[in-house]
């Protein structure tokens, strides 16, 4: 029975592991096939694309750093490679220093703006003359753009931008019948937090804080994604839509 976005083809960056992999997989399972774009991780990345095949969707692994114009355009060039059109473009990869603000520097601010940011824009680039009416460009953010979170100061910030970025691809690539949204996760125990130093006090605080359950996984933020994808949400656009479980809510 074809899914629901049969016949669609997504490109989803940081597809490798966590969040981005139950991206891609989600709308593989719903009937679109995926660009899997990865950094440095091609052993995950061709692993997920033989599990897409398996579903008998098609799949390619894509390498490229997102926040460079030239890694971008690299990308997009292999692309064509496979696919000759874009309905979904999920900007979910994402790089940062956790360091108190005070300890920043120049290239630590750059480096988080030109991945977490600046990517949006250059894959939108690319990625609109390819897309047809009806085309969804998502970007993945967190609470940190509107809540004071401890050495996330430059991510955080890096965050806000990405929100506003989308509010204006909205307004702009409305005409074209192009949707673009902003799903904002809560705390999701992936590799990626490890790399935090209150890793446990911020997992426990979230359990302890949030109504709808201890624990969001990563296939629940994919679920999101894929309603923002749907027919159904087609005049949802410059939104951003927050799962987190009721977090944000809790005092």
């Amino acid at each position: 029975m074809p899914g629901a976005l049969a016949r669609k083809v997504a490109l989803v960056t940081g597809a490798s592991r966590g969040i981005g992999r139950a991206i891609a997989h989600k709308l593989a399972s719903a009937g679109c096939d995926v660009a899997v774009n990865y950094y440095n991780s091609a052993d995950e990345a061709e692993a997920l694309c033989a599990e897409i095949r398996g579903m008998g969707r098609r799949a390619c692994a894509l390498q490229a750093s997102v926040g460079i114009p030239e890694s971008v355009a690299d990308m997009f060039s292999e692309l064509a490679t496979h696919f000759d059109h874009l309905d979904i473009v999920v900007s979910n990869a994402a790089s940062g220093v956790l360091k108190p603000a005070l300890e920043m520097t120049l290239k630590h601010w750059r480096w988080c703006l030109e991945t977490n940011a600046l990517a949006l824009d250059l894959l939108a680039q690319r990625a609109v003359p390819i897309m047809p009416p009806g085309g969804r460009i998502i970007a993945l953010s967190s609470l940190g753009a509107s809540r004071a979170m401890p050495h996330y100061g430059f991510i955080g910030a890096s965050k806000a931008a990405l929100e506003s970025l989308v509010r204006t691809l909205a307004q702009e690539l409305g005409p074209r019948q192009i949707r673009v949204n902003t799903v904002s996760a809560g705390v999701v125990d992936t590799d990626a937090l490890r790399y935090f130093p209150n890793r446990e006090e911020l997992l426990a605080n979230f359990a302890h804080r949030t109504p709808a359950g201890p624990v969001l996984t990563p296939q629940d933020v994919a679920g999101a994604v894929y309603l923002l994808c749907l027919p159904e949400a087609a005049m949802i656009t410059g939104h951003t839509l927050v799962v987190d479980g009721g977090f944000a809510i809790s005092g």
